[in-house]
Order: C-alpha cells, then structure tokens, then sequence
C-alpha cells in the first residue's frame, strides 16, 4: 500500500483519471436509469458533456485554469442544450476547489462567481414545479453552500501554504544571515589574531635582533655584553613564545584551559618591564606617568600596552641610529591618554598615510583597528621638529 500510495503521490493525474471514469461510469447509470424510468430517450449530447466533465477531473491539476473555462462552457452549454444535472457535475465542485488552492488569482475569482451563479441558474432553468416559492429558494441555498464551502476550502489550502512557504524562507534567510554573521565573527577574530600576532612578532623578534647583531658585534672584545645580550634574546624569545601559546590557545577552544596554563594578556603595569627591555636593547626610553593610576578595562589596557609596543618597534626600524624615545601616559578622568615620541628619522610618508604597500604598514592599521574597538582616537605622523609622534586617547567607556 505505501509504493502504491507513493506513486499516486509522484503521479497525481493518473489518480484523477480514476476517478474520471468512476464519475463517468456513475454518470452513465444515473443518466440511464432516470431516462429509462421516465420513459424518456437519453439526449445525444449528454454523453459528451459528462466526458468533458469527467475530463475536468482528469486533468484538474494540470492545467487548472484551462480546465475551469471547459468545466464554465460544459456547464453553460448543459442549460442550452438542456441537459439535466447529473453526476459528473460534481467536476464544478473540483475544478472550484482545485482553482481557489492552486490557480491563478484571476481564475480562483471566476471560479466562486461561476460556483454562487450555477445553483440559482440551474434551479430557473429547470425549477421544481411541486415546491413552494420559499421551497425552490431553500434549494438554491443549499446548493449553492457546497460551492463556497469548497471554495473556501480551496482558497485555504492555498493562504497556508503561503504561509509555510514564508516561514521557510525566513527561515533559510535567517540561517543566511547566521552564517553571514559566523563568518564576520570569524573574519573579526582573525583579525585581532592577527594584529596580536604582528605586535608580539614585530616587537620581539626586533628586540632579539638588535641584541643578536650587538652580541656578534662584542663577542670577542666584550664577552660579558655578549653573554647579557644573549640572556637577553633568550628571555625575549621565551616570552614571545608565551604570548604566541597564548593566542593559538584561541584556536584551540580549551587547550590552555585544561592544561593549566594560562598567560595574562599585557596590561599597562607591564609597561616597564616593555620599556627596560627597549632601553636594554640600546634604545633610550623616557617614561613618565602623569594623574592617579587606576584599573582599566582589560580592552583599554590592552590596547594601550599595544599601542606603545608598536610604536617603540617603529622608533628601533625607521628612527635611525642614535635615536631617542619618550612615552607618556595619562590618566583623566574618562580616558587615558598615550603620547609616543621619538627624534629619529621618522616613517617613510606613504607608511601612515596609505597604509603601506607591499604588506608594510600593518602596524599603524592594527593601531587604528584597536582605538577604534574601544571607541578611542589616533593620531600619528612626523613632529614639527623630526621625528615621529603618535598620540591616543582611550576612552573608559566602551563605544556603542
């Protein structure tokens, strides 16, 4: 029973045209029968109308439109042609209902005008002589009901499936916009992986080179600065390395978690430790901390901690030799505010400008990318006097 139920389902006209026949057999009986017992001749045309009805049925679902026009001129040409209600009839009930749930608009409206006009028109033309007024009015309403009834039915089916049709695709629109949002969330945190990863790399791996040119540099005429430059290199490749773990414990949801490892993100405390290891590496650093010291959101710190780290990594490859430094970080009321200078050289124009091009320049776009996170300004470009400056402001209120 279900193959046999599947292909009904997969062939819905070879169901219909069951029941065609069933109709028309039923409508040859019927026919028959009632002509016989009035002792009448059955008229040539019926046959042909109840084959037009039945085929209304077959192909209902086909062509509904099409079908709707036959099943209206089969129906206009029984009153002509005098032909009496008979079975097969049941087609205008089908072809109203199959109009209203899958047609076109237009024809779902022709079908409920003809289905409301077709009772009354059948009940004038051929009237029941032993009824009342009231009778024959009685009759015309309850044939007509079957018609709205199916109509209704029919006009249903269709505003239902609309309705799902709609929540399906709000459905896949929002599993859309899910996935939309998934990969802009993706492409957010790749990029902030990226930005820490250039300031971890840029900073230490400099460091490690400046000592490790200094090192060869005095290795046989100062052994001991070489052995401080050194311990130097290693202590920055060790951290370098922690703050790496750190970040690539990000990509693995867990992992440092679990281990029991867990390296603390850079704040501004650790500024000392960042500005000794420049001084160390021979560049001179002035630092000094104006207003009251306070904790800040772990985004402001960040950001600040960064924000110094790139632009002393600056000072060491575009100042030039001899080059000189000084950080200051300010405390205020809403914000904190950061001012880098040096008196070197300073960066070639198209760096802070453009942006860079080749892949250079990604320092100061990863600045700008993290003020901006926290709803803070940057400005950065040469001194009036030589030199570089960058300043910031960090405000102590996240951005909407």
């Amino acid at each position: 029973m279900q193959r046999l139920y599947d292909f009904l389902r997969r062939h819905p006209t070879w169901f219909d045209s069951f029941w065609a026949v069933v109709l028309f057999g039923l409508s040859v009986v019927s026919g028959t029968t009632g002509q016989v017992d009035d002792g009448t001749d059955v008229p040539l045309v019926t046959v042909p109308v109840m084959l037009l009805l039945c085929l209304v049925v077959a192909l209902r679902r086909r062509m509904p439109e099409k079908m709707l026009l036959l099943a209206v001129a089969t129906g206009m040409a029984q009153l002509v042609l005098d032909v009496a209600v008979v079975p097969a009839d049941f087609a205008l009930l089908v072809i109203t209902y199959t109009v209203a749930a899958n047609g076109t608009r237009w024809a779902s409206r022709t079908a409920l005008t003809a289905g409301l006009c077709a009772a009354p028109l059948a009940q004038l033309r051929w009237p029941n002589n032993e009824a009342s007024a009231a009778g024959n009015v009685a009759i015309v309403v309850f044939q007509t009901v079957p018609f709205a009834l199916a109509w209704v039915l029919g006009d249903s089916l269709r505003t239902r499936r609309a309705y799902f049709a709609q929540l399906e695709e709000r459905a896949a629109r929002l599993e859309r916009e899910r996935e939309a949002q998934s990969k802009v969330a993706v492409a957010a945190e790749r990029a902030r992986i990226a930005r820490e990863l250039h300031d971890v790399v840029a900073h230490n791996v400099s460091v490690m080179v400046v000592q490790a040119d200094g090192a060869a540099y005095v290795l046989d005429s100062a052994p001991d600065q070489a052995r401080r430059a050194l311990e130097t290199i290693s202590g920055t490749g060790r951290q370098a390395l922690a703050e790496m773990r750190r970040l690539l414990g990000v990509l693995r949801t867990g992992e440092h978690q679990e281990s029991g490892e867990y390296v603390p993100q850079p704040d501004v405390e650790q500024l000392d430790d960042l500005i000794e290891q420049c001084r160390t590496s021979g560049l001179p650093v002035d630092y000094k901390i104006e207003g009251t010291p306070r904790p800040l959101p772990s985004g402001v710190e960040l950001t600040a901690y960064r924000i110094v780290q790139e632009a002393l990594t600056n000072t060491r490859k575009h100042g030039g030799p001899n080059t000189g430094a000084s950080v200051r970080l300010v405390y205020f009321d809403d914000g904190l505010g950061l001012l880098v200078e040096d008196d070197g050289k300073g960066a070639p124009h198209e760096l802070y400008e453009e942006g860079g091009a080749d892949g250079r320049g990604h320092g100061l776009i990863g600045m700008r990318e993290r003020v901006g996170m926290v709803g803070g300004t940057l400005d950065a470009g040469p001194r009036p006097g030589g030199g570089f400056r960058i300043s910031a402001l960090l405000p102590l209120k996240p951005a909407h």
